[in-house]
């Protein structure tokens, strides 16, 4: 019978850890409500994690009344967020209550390639983690969020092409050679959609899509709560949808991809003979200013966007569509024309009309998403509930 207890009481200090660390921080009735246990079950696990250090508990408010919030310790671990993008490099480092300690973003150049920039990651989070009084053993893991679709089981790029001199490169096990922590590799679009599933815009909903539209576009897919990765990575692979049957030849090889129509190159190149030599990041600004020819590129690319979300729409029946990434940042000039053709192409729903919403994390999300990858990982949840020191691992 012990044993039994014994059991029972272990997967109830399970329970509170894991709507702990995935929440952020809840109130004991908050926690009651989540995982459907007794308030005075809740209230003397959570003086038991208190006690293991394991939780810290401080005074909030609740809906105009004192409650108390339980949040994990700091002093289990920091987790790491890498976002590798096309153009940038964006670090982030967390404590287990997701409060963010230090970030930094650099610029990267075009076709980077995987050794250097695996190089400047691993010396600035060496770097970060200096500026907060942290060691690499106090590292819990890293997350990395690509724009390739990856397979996480390998950390490896799942189809040759789209990121030039990354094909092959096992990034998890590079990364891990590096610093001797834990790595944990995912397409970005997956990052950023579990960040606004778990923390963002669409926190509300268990069925989503996060779109993300930048210099390229990606999609991530939300079911039941969780990532829908599919086999090897390709689950919400939007940018590789034809939308031009003869348009031009896509880094995966195909023809007419998405990514060749609203990609970033593809945007700046009507604008040349108007406008002369843009960035991307000149597109939005003046988009943002009222310049009608930049208006009008990005209202169109919105319009493309929508019609292939449309498709996902029909197939997976999001209750909500979260945009993010750069050309985001445009608002209602990117948003109006993408929710138009959505409406347009999706079966009208009158119990649960599917939403199209700006991401509430703009640029942070994929970095986020990378910093939760590594706090919501098993290995650190038992290591949590069992009492173990954090941080003396090895890598897997």
């Amino acid at each position: 019978m012990s044993g039994s207890q014994s059991a029972l009481r272990g997967a109830n200090r399970a329970l509170i850890v894991d709507a702990v660390r995935r929440f952020g921080g809840l109130t004991q009735v908050e926690l009651a409500g989540t995982t459907g246990l007794s308030a005075a079950t809740v209230s003397n696990i959570v003086k038991e994690l208190l006690g293991a250090g394991v939780v810290e508990v401080r005074t909030t408010v609740r809906s105009g009344r004192r409650a108390q919030l339980v949040t994990l310790a700091h002093r289990t671990g920091v987790a790491v967020g890498v976002h590798i993008g096309l153009r940038h490099l964006r670090i982030s480092l967390a404590d287990a209550s997701h409060e963010v300690l230090a970030d930094q973003t650099l610029p990267l150049p075009p076709d980077h390639r995987a050794d250097t920039s695996l190089d400047r990651a691993a010396l600035l989070i060496v770097d970060l983690l200096e500026r907060v009084g942290s060691a690499l053993d106090e590292v819990l893991g890293i997350g990395i969020a690509l724009p390739a679709p990856v397979d996480v089981a390998t950390g490896t790029i799942s189809v040759p092409g789209i990121m030039r001199g990354w094909d092959d490169v096992s990034v998890g096990y590079v990364m891990s050679k590096r610093l001797n922590r834990p790595v944990f590799v995912d397409n970005d679009a997956n990052l950023g959609a579990l960040a606004e599933s778990r923390i963002g815009a669409s926190r509300g909903y268990q069925d989503s899509v996060y779109v993300r539209a930048s210099y390229g576009v990606g999609g991530g897919i939300v079911i039941g709560g969780q990532v829908h990765r599919g086999f090897a990575g390709t689950a919400g692979e939007i940018g590789h949808v034809q939308v031009d049957a003869g348009g031009d030849i896509c880094l995966c090889g195909s023809r007419g991809c998405l990514n060749t129509v609203v990609g970033a190159q593809a945007l700046l190149a009507p604008l040349r003979a108007s406008h002369g030599t843009l960035a991307l990041r000149d597109v939005i600004a003046q988009a943002l200013s009222g310049d009608p020819g930049c208006r009008q590129i990005v209202a169109d690319a919105g319009a493309t966007i929508g019609a292939v979300v449309a498709g996902l729409g029909m197939a997976v029946n999001p209750q909500c569509v979260v945009v993010g990434g750069e050309l985001a940042e445009t608002g209602e000039i990117l948003l109006g024309p993408m929710r138009e053709a959505i409406r347009r192409r999706v079966l009208l729903n009158q119990i649960a009309p599917l939403e199209v919403v700006p991401a509430d994390l703009g640029a942070n999300a994929e970095v986020m998403g990378a910093l939760l990858l590594v706090l919501s990982s098993t290995d650190l949840l038992v290591r949590a509930v069992d009492d173990e020191p954090v941080g003396r691992w090895g890598v897997g």
